[in-house]
């Protein structure tokens, strides 16, 4: 038994930042409804693939999940999805809430034919401000928040992104986060809702929520920055060998490493006395650390801070990060067999749970691959899915899905 067996989620997301959240609702055990249209999630073109439509960014945010092709712009299409939202317990969508209004699947719609249903939008501006109505995708997101800003603050360089879609993830925690809640809501009440989850409010949180510093209090008490991420010194450190990534933050961690230099003194020097110093003059306290590490191999470093408790590890690749020896004991990377795709590799949910586990149950699905399965369930016969797929409203594996 999962986390969220018998939790039906209707998935009308696309690109990241949706796929990404439903999947891990489907990692603990809900039934993840993907509803594409003819053309696919446009992620399923993306990276190397077997087969088409199977590429690599889709394999890895798709597991878990059945996948019925519906031409909502057609009347028979959308008949057959409010069929299927008839048992759903979660309607999600990430495209701009006009476009749902144009298919006549606002809340109120869903709601008519299901009173319990929690209906979310994952928009990329709050719907009560002047931004509603603009498009929003990841880059987007990182320079409006400040995320791209915040590079050229703290090198004196350019503004630049964050090489991931991290405006995706993070608001796909978000939007998980939020989904959960309400599905709470729903189990104790049998009450329903609308949510909206806004990209840009969401990742604009977790910035201020670092940098708003003195600008928490009003009047404000300094400026907005946290000196210590601005500092331009704060990344891996050169060693005689490498590279070597460690955070020292507590009175007790310097201490430590102080009295294994052989430097204990320097926690009487003012720069270095308190945590708040060592944030004020951070420019200081970096250099220093930047000349110090130099001074050993990357192994010594790891032995060191070890033993003085210190976060400390090695600077990884992409590459190497596929060979670490943690990742492989926990069986990060696992194996699975997918009917058309060949062996596929695939990250297994991070966290441990000691009774309803997160799990890889389905391999990622083909284009309407459970087209025909899925409208069987919501009862319809089987002439009548032969007339859907001729008609266009559908699309069965058999007739084009891969």
């Amino acid at each position: 038994m999962s986390a969220l067996n018998g939790i039906r989620v209707l998935d009308l997301t696309a690109y990241l930042l949706g796929p990404f959240a439903t999947q891990i609702l489907g990692d603990m055990g809900a039934d993840i409804i993907k509803v594409e249209s003819h053309e696919g999630d446009i992620v399923r073109g993306i990276g190397p693939t077997r087969s088409p439509g199977m590429g690599g960014i889709f394999q890895q945010n798709n597991r878990n999940k059945r996948s019925v092709v519906l031409d909502l712009k057609q009347p028979a299409g959308r008949d057959a999805l409010l069929r299927l939202a008839t048992t759903a317990d979660v309607f999600v969508y990430n495209v701009r809430p006009a476009a749902m209004a144009r298919l006549r699947l606002s809340y109120e719609a869903l709601a008519a034919v299901n009173p319990g249903i929690v209906y979310v939008g994952a928009v990329g501006f709050g719907q009560d401000g002047p931004y509603a109505a603009r498009p929003a995708l990841d880059d987007l997101m990182q320079g409006m928040s400040g995320i791209a800003g915040l590079y050229a603050r703290a090198s004196g360089g350019e503004p630049r992104y964050v090489p991931m879609a991290m405006a995706d993830r993070y608001t796909g925690t978000v939007l998980v986060n939020a989904i959960l809640g309400a599905l709470v809501h729903k189990l104790r009440t049998g009450q329903g809702q609308s949510l909206e989850v806004p990209m840009f409010e969401s990742l604009v949180q977790g910035v201020l929520g670092d940098h708003l510093m003195g600008h928490s209090f009003d009047p404000p008490l300094g400026p907005p920055g946290y000196p210590r991420h601005l500092s331009p010194d704060r990344r891996p450190f050169r060693t005689l060998d490498g590279w070597l990534c460690a955070f020292l933050i507590s009175d007790g961690q310097w201490r430590a490493v102080l009295e294994r230099l052989g430097q204990p003194e320097l926690m009487q020097d003012p720069r270095f006395a308190s945590l708040q110093a060592r944030t004020e003059h951070s420019r200081e306290v970096y250099a220093w650390l930047d000349a110090t590490f130099r001074t050993r191999t990357t192994g010594q470093w790891l032995a060191l801070l070890g033993e003085a408790d210190v976060p400390a590890g090695p600077l990884h690749t992409l590459e190497s990060l596929l060979d670490d020896p943690h990742l492989n004991a926990v069986g990060f990377f696992q194996r699975l067999e997918h009917p058309t795709e060949g062996t596929l590799v695939t990250l297994r949910p991070p966290s441990r749970w000691s009774h309803t586990p997160p799990e890889v149950r389905r391999a990622p699905p083909r284009l309407g691959e459970h087209s025909s399965e899925l409208l069987a369930e919501a009862g319809y016969s089987g002439a009548e899915i032969a007339e859907l797929v001729a008609s266009g409203v559908t699309l069965a594996p058999s007739h084009g899905g891969g």
